[in-house]
């Protein structure tokens, strides 16, 4: 099982990176047999989206949306921006194919200032991972910045909610083993002007 984790913030080494890499962790001492790996967006240089069949980008975009599709189950990961996740972090889910999420169990973290938008996990990230017919997993983690002390996720709640985001997202990945069952998704074909 590959289980590959997104941080959606273009800082480098910003609170959601080290969210997200800290649930991978999780994943690793849970069970070493998961092969783990961090997408961090601010060491890609992502196009943005522009309508084109997915197939068609190249260099790190192409890249990006390969380790996306081939992952069995993924820990994204957005700071809070305006009540919803950042500009990157969508244009990321622009990107992708609308399949390569398909039965996937996806655990969802978020980061923000203050505990203002921790609803955001429900009313913005949960949506947009059942579009792409993916499961939420249940008991997003929202941390905010009096959880984290010398550059550190430190807040022990915290850590113990995302090692049993880590302990789900496993066990659901393992039980839906990527199969879908429910209705077919709308076909929409994607083409930019240029195409047409």
């Amino acid at each position: 099982m590959k289980i590959v984790g997104i941080s959606g913030s273009l800082s480098k080494h910003s609170k959601t990176e080290l969210t997200v890499q800290k649930t991978l962790d999780f994943i690793d001492e849970q069970d070493p047999t998961v092969q783990t790996e961090l997408i961090a967006l601010s060491a890609y240089n992502l196009v943005f989206c522009d309508g084109r069949n997915p197939d068609d980008y190249e260099a790190d975009t192409r890249t990006v949306i390969d380790k996306i599709a081939a992952a069995d189950a993924l820990i994204i990961g957005s700071p809070i921006y305006r009540g919803t996740y950042s500009g990157a972090f969508k244009n990321l889910f622009d990107l992708i194919p609308n399949d390569s999420l398909r039965g996937k169990a996806v655990g969802i973290t978020a980061t923000g200032g203050s505990d203002h938008h921790y609803l955001a996990i429900e009313h913005q990230f949960k949506p947009l991972i059942g579009y792409f017919n993916a499961y939420a997993i249940p008991g997003g983690v929202y941390a905010n910045n009096g959880h984290f002390a010398g550059g550190e996720l430190t807040d022990k709640n915290i850590l113990e909610r995302l090692a049993n985001l880590a302990k789900e997202t496993i066990r659901l990945s393992t039980l839906l083993n990527n199969s879908y069952e429910g209705p077919a998704e709308t076909a929409i074909k994607r083409e930019s002007l240029q195409e047409s």
